[in-house]
């Protein structure tokens, strides 16, 4: 059990000032049975009205409606979380899902929807049969296949940072041999769906006091996974950027269908041409200090 502090700075700079439509932000980590949330503040310069919903998925979304023109934008976000994750979960696969391949109830599916459908063209099958390449026998075990593709992922593909918006599609990623680790995300999610399993894609950050994962900067970073549904079990979390099962390392702050729908910041600014300046992000996963120890 790992009590967190977590700090997120996105700094905006324009080269004049510029008048900042609603941006809607998705900063507040989700609560679930592994992840307690004790506190989460926003700050925002310039001041900003922030009001709060949820959306279709269960996310906490914050929209900023600003008043006067700015040449720059910093938006803080700090939270204290405990993570409770086992390092070693056992996962409570119902026996009618223990072997790959099998079917979800009704009200599954149905609940389920479009999280099984896969989201890219695959016109000659070469992503298919990538696929087909982890499936060694018909019945197999289903978690199994699972790990194995998301190894192959890992293994298969080479991590490089990327700091441009967008996301690559699966054959790309396949073809370029490398991607960052929204990209593994975005693989790994499409090869669930094209098995006719439910998935989606989650954005957060990645705790790494030892500095050993991958896609880590200092003590965490800004990162992306796959939870993929099974019966029994529920939400699987697979992290194929460092080959890991379970949330033990992971904080989610939302999840969605696609990478794109699950983005920290998004809003419309309204300036001259070439009016961008520059973007920094900073993110801060660190241990909380207990009130007796502090100095």
């Amino acid at each position: 059990m790992a009590r967190l502090d977590i700090l997120h700075t996105t700094t905006y700079r324009y080269r004049q000032a510029v008048k900042l439509g609603p941006h809607r932000l998705m900063l507040r980590p989700r609560e679930t049975r592994e992840l307690r949330l004790f506190s989460h503040e926003l700050s925002i310069s310039p001041p900003a009205t922030v009001t709060w919903a949820h959306d279709v998925a269960g996310n906490a979304i914050a929209t900023a409606v600003f008043d006067a023109p700015t040449d720059h934008l910093v938006i803080d976000s700090r939270a204290m979380v405990e993570l409770s994750a086992p390092a070693w979960p056992v996962f409570p696969i119902a026996a009618s899902a223990a072997q790959f391949p099998f079917i979800y109830s009704a009200d599954e599916w149905t609940d389920l929807g479009a999280l099984t459908v896969p989201q890219y063209h695959d016109a000659d099958g070469r992503f298919a049969n990538w696929i087909d390449g982890f499936v060694m026998a018909r019945p197999t075990d289903t978690l199994s296949l699972l790990k194995d593709i998301s190894n192959g992922v890992f293994m298969q593909i080479s991590y490089q940072s990327r700091d441009a918006e967008g996301t690559q599609s699966p054959i790309e990623t396949l073809d370029r041999g490398w991607g960052s680790c929204r990209d593994f995300a975005v693989l790994l999610a499409e090869s669930a769906r094209r098995l006719g399993l439910g998935a989606r894609i989650v954005s957060g950050y990645l705790s790494d006091p030892e500095t050993s994962l991958i896609g880590s900067a200092g003590a965490g970073s800004t990162h992306a996974w796959v939870e993929i549904f099974i019966p029994g079990a529920g939400w699987i979390a697979f992290d194929p950027t460092n080959r890991s099962v379970g949330s033990q390392n992971l904080i989610p702050v939302a999840v969605g269908r696609g990478i794109h729908q699950i983005s920290p910041i998004a809003g419309k600014i309204s300036g001259g041409p070439n009016v961008f300046c520059d973007l920094s992000v900073g993110v801060s996963v660190r241990m909380s200090v207990p009130f007796g120890d502090a100095i």
